[in-house]
Order: C-alpha cells, then sequence, then structure tokens
C-alpha cells in the first residue's frame, strides 16, 4: 500500500468542532474512505485553518481522489511519499 500527501485548500477555513458532531464528521471521512480501499493516517493544519496536508494510505492517487469525492473534500495535490527517518542513519 502506498503513502500520500494530499494537500487541500478550504478558502473558508476549516471547521470541525472537539465535540460529537465533530467526531461523527470525521467518522463520516473514514467510513468514505473505507469504501475506497484509503486510510486516513493524520493531517497537519495550517494556523489560519485553510489549508491541510493529510496523510493518507491507499492504493493509488484515483482512489485517493475517489475517495474525496465521495466525502465532499477537495483535493488540490496529491503527492507519493515515503519516510525519512533522521534517526535512521545513528
Amino acid at each position: 500500500m502506498a503513502r500520500y500527501l494530499v494537500e487541500r485548500t478550504f478558502p473558508d477555513g476549516l471547521a470541525i468542532p472537539a465535540d460529537d458532531r465533530g467526531a461523527e464528521v470525521t467518522r463520516g471521512v473514514v467510513a468514505g474512505n473505507a469504501q475506497h480501499g484509503v486510510t486516513w493516517v493524520h493531517s497537519y493544519i495550517n494556523p489560519e485553518r485553510t489549508a491541510t496536508f493529510c496523510i493518507y494510505d491507499g492504493p493509488s492517487p484515483e482512489s485517493i481522489r475517489e475517495a474525496a469525492a465521495t466525502t465532499g473534500l477537495p483535493v488540490d495535490r496529491i503527492t507519493e511519499v515515503s519516510v525519512l527517518d533522521p534517526y535512521f542513519y545513528h
């Protein structure tokens, strides 16, 4: 399974409440992704909450795009990545 960095832009900002509604939203994303064999690993968000940088595992960039269409999330760019661990050489 390949790993991808998925960049997304939210011009009006991303608001996921830290309550049961937010948990329901994220569960919906996880379930929508699963329909396409995609796993959301974790995300980073900028301070303005207008951009996210998400790590996903999935079979292909196309599957990531299909999952995003299912969940209603934007996709600006998908880049296949691998881990570069600074402690690997120690």
